[in-house]
């Protein structure tokens, strides 16, 4: 992907010459990855609105950085902000664009002493970016999703009365890398009959029950992109409220998934989702957003909420995940990671949403 990283630096130079700034430090390493390729735990990079960006790792990522992004000039250094503040007040930069988000404080107040020019915060314009995926993205994001859909149904006969909550969870990650995955986008959910009412739920050591409703939410990292899928299966024969609840949700999450289309408002794409809900008189128990952007990071731009501003468009990967938790009894909720496309969405989570009973 070196040419599409070389275009990405250009275009946020592009960006740079818009909102009056000389260069920009990148510091948020998510952010790093995306315009060089890099993947550390140290580095940074100056993008200037002309000429070359210049990339600063430690001695642990010198050999991999000279290999992933060879155009890019190399500044081994452990303090790699102040490495790339003398270079940049070397070129004659006098205002440095930085990551106001990403920068604490006591950063800050170090780069301040330290900089020999005018730090300028700049928004997120390498989110910006991000936002939009190339098809080289959503390739590797599409192959995260179909990892996790393998891995789900490799697992689905183990998913029985007497196992508990993390042994699901274990199994299920293991099964996502045996699959091809890097491994587990985020920590696994699995919760089961009453635990089902809590929506972020830590899998522990109660056993599943005859009777339980039993949520899963899990991902698989592939290629640095993160896949996000829920399903809520049934042990044994679901009750008839159970089976309500289910059908609810996912008529919900089908209204949400009509809604997202190229120019929709986020909140109007909740809305579609939220409303189907409160009109059942569950209203109450929807107690999250719909879903939210995902990519490099499990959790980005744009999210979906009934207080979120900003239109969805083209080419833009999120989850779709209404759901219903009812404190004592249980809850469900369905997920899909789909890229807005115009005409239909693309849904990359191609799993069953059918009420599976084992």
């Amino acid at each position: 992907m070196g040419e599409t990283h070389i275009a990405r630096r250009r275009e946020l130079a592009a960006l740079l010459a818009g909102r009056d700034a000389d260069a920009m430090l990148v510091t948020r390493l998510v952010n790093v990855r995306y315009l060089t390729g890099l993947d550390s735990s140290r580095a940074a990079l100056l993008v200037p609105a002309d000429g070359p960006a210049v990339l600063a790792t430690d001695a642990r990522y010198a050999g991999t950085a000279e290999r992933v992004c060879p155009e890019l000039p190399l500044v081994v250094d452990r303090h790699v902000t102040d490495a790339l503040l003398a270079r940049a007040a070397g070129n004659g930069r006098a205002r440095l664009g930085f990551e106001a988000h990403d920068v604490t404080v006591e950063q800050h107040a170090h780069l301040t002493e330290r900089a020999e020019l005018e730090l300028v915060p700049l928004g997120r314009p390498v989110e910006e970016l991000r936002l939009v995926k190339d098809e080289e993205e959503i390739a590797l994001l599409r192959e995260a999703c179909a990892i996790t859909c393998r891995a789900f149904d490799s697992v689905l006969g183990e998913i029985r009365a007497g196992v508990t909550e993390r042994a699901v969870a274990i199994a299920l990650e293991r099964a996502m890398v045996d699959h091809g995955a890097e491994g587990p986008a985020f920590a696994t959910i699995v919760a089961s009959g009453p635990n089902g009412a809590v929506p972020h739920h830590r899998p522990g050591g109660r056993e599943l029950q005859n009777g339980d409703l039993v949520t899963m939410d899990f991902g698989a990292l592939y290629g640095g992109y993160h896949a996000d899928m829920t399903r809520t299966v049934a042990i044994g024969e679901p009750a008839a409220w159970q089976r309500d609840v289910y059908d609810l949700v996912r008529r919900a999450q089908r209204a949400g998934i009509d809604a997202a289309v190229p120019g929709a408002e986020s909140k109007a794409v909740d809305a579609a989702a939220r409303d189907v809900i409160a009109e059942a008189g569950h209203g109450d128990a929807f107690t999250h957003g719909l879903g939210h952007g995902v990519g490099l990071e499990v959790h980005e731009d744009p999210f979906l909420g009934y207080d979120k501003t900003g239109k969805l468009r083209d080419r833009v990967p999120i989850t779709a995940e209404p759901g219903v938790y009812l404190t004592g009894r249980g809850g469900v909720r369905i997920e899909d990671t789909l890229v807005v496309r115009a005409g239909a969405p693309d849904i990359l989570t191609t799993t069953t949403k059918d009420l599976l009973v084992l």
